[in-house]
């Protein structure tokens, strides 16, 4: 005699949103790590950075460094939280990755090719966290799916 089972739903959906908070949380940690080093060269007034006369949205670079070594840092704080599938990791985290997106949209002209990588990898981060939806996610400490109890 053969058995015949039901066809497993969750564990594929499960892997599949998992796999996306995943991406979506290292993607944060590496735009914060960068954000940090790219905020200290800042402060530090480095030589790589380019200025351009006459942009419409002329800053100090000082003031530039702090806004990205604060966001840095706040990115990587939440993709901790991305990692245990916090939905407060979620929210704050599209938030963070849309304030960097602005960020780099206003220092294109120091440093143009840095600025769009930077907002590329936050346009990932935003989707990643958008489209993953809460029921996919079960407990990420338990070994046996919820529809196999």
């Amino acid at each position: 005699m053969t058995a015949t089972h039901a066809p497993r739903t969750s564990p594929p959906k499960y892997a599949w949103a998992a796999g996306l908070m995943t991406f979506a949380a290292v993607m944060l940690t590496l735009v914060g790590i960068l954000d940090i080093f790219r905020g200290i060269m800042a402060i530090a007034e480095d030589d790589v950075f380019l200025t351009t006369r006459n942009y419409v949205f002329e800053f100090d670079l000082t003031g530039w460094g702090w806004i990205h070594l604060a966001l840095g840092a706040v990115a990587v704080i939440v993709s901790i939280g991305l990692f245990q599938a916090a939905t407060w990791a979620r929210v704050i985290g599209v938030a963070i990755a849309g304030l960097v997106i602005i960020a780099n949209f206003l220092s294109l002209p120091y440093y143009p090719v840095w600025s769009v990588i930077m907002i590329t990898m936050s346009g990932f981060i935003i989707w990643a966290l958008c489209v993953a939806r809460k029921e996919d996610f079960g407990d990420p400490f338990d070994s046996v799916p919820r529809g196999d109890r």
